[in-house]
């Protein structure tokens, strides 16, 4: 099984403050993992390092197969589906879900004079109709619910049936029943064989979505414990990552709950 993703020794410094530091950390095919940690604590930055678009400043990074710094990343990109709250500010807000989501075949934010083949509008409709917004098609990118941008924002993501798949944040700003709604759905492609490597980002161990595999936990930029979800995300873990007492419980459908010890 091959890596998609291979940091050695990662650090990322701007203005004299590093980000992350001395991160190793590999992520082979078909593994799920979710980044767990406090706010600050450069979960975002590790994502932005495996999207390309953030080079280390110390340290090499591999992204499917492809070394950081050595490969043209506007050839590497395409083969990397991002979601994050990021990408939807610049998306345009009139356009409709089916434009929003058929761009992204041409590695662009809007629509232009480019011409889609109808099997990109089928594949456009296929993930959104996946992801339960067929019924949205023609709606403004801009009228929808947050919830509803976000499984928008996914299917855009899987346009290029990419090799990796990053998701910052998915279940930001959801209430509870578009939290379910989407750890579900997310869920669902996480099991599916033929979906790319996945790597989410969250604060919540409530929005690890059922069929991921892997947990990496990040503080002040370095990485305290990474491997399979079941050996590594203990209470003992996380209250060490988010700095109090924490006790963790994994429940029969696959899902995780996290909650602070009472106050004596």
């Amino acid at each position: 099984m091959s890596d998609v993703l291979e940091l050695v020794d990662v650090s990322v410094v701007r203005e004299g403050r590093a980000l992350v530091e001395q991160v190793s950390w590999s992520v082979k095919e078909g593994e799920r993992w979710v980044i767990l940690g406090p706010n600050g604590a450069g979960k975002t930055t590790l994502l932005n390092v495996a999207s390309s678009y953030l080079f280390p400043s110390a340290g090499s990074a591999r992204v499917l197969g492809e070394q950081l710094g050595r490969v043209d990343v506007f050839d590497l990109r395409p083969r990397i589906g991002i979601a994050g709250i990021a990408l939807a500010d610049k998306l345009p807000r009139s356009q409709t879900v089916l434009q929003t989501v058929l761009t992204a075949a041409y590695g662009m934010t809007a629509s232009w004079r480019e011409d889609y083949d109808e099997i990109d509008e089928q594949r456009a409709r296929a993930f959104l109709d996946r992801l339960g917004m067929n019924a949205y098609l023609d709606r403004k990118f801009g009228t929808l619910s947050e919830g509803e941008r976000k499984r928008t924002l996914i299917a855009r993501a899987m346009m290029t049936d990419p090799e990796l798949l990053l998701l910052d944040e998915p279940a930001a700003g959801l209430d509870l029943g578009g939290r379910e709604d989407l750890v579900r759905r997310l869920g669902r492609l996480a099991r599916d064989p033929f979906a790319p490597s996945m790597i989410m980002v969250t604060h919540h161990v409530e929005e690890i979505p059922p069929g991921f595999t892997h947990v990496l936990m990040i503080r002040q930029g370095k990485v305290l414990t990474a491997g399979p979800l079941d050996l590594e995300l203990t209470s003992s873990n996380l209250s060490h990552c988010f700095g109090l007492p924490l006790v963790v419980e994994h429940n029969g459908n696959d899902r995780w709950t996290a909650q602070g010890l009472p106050l004596k």
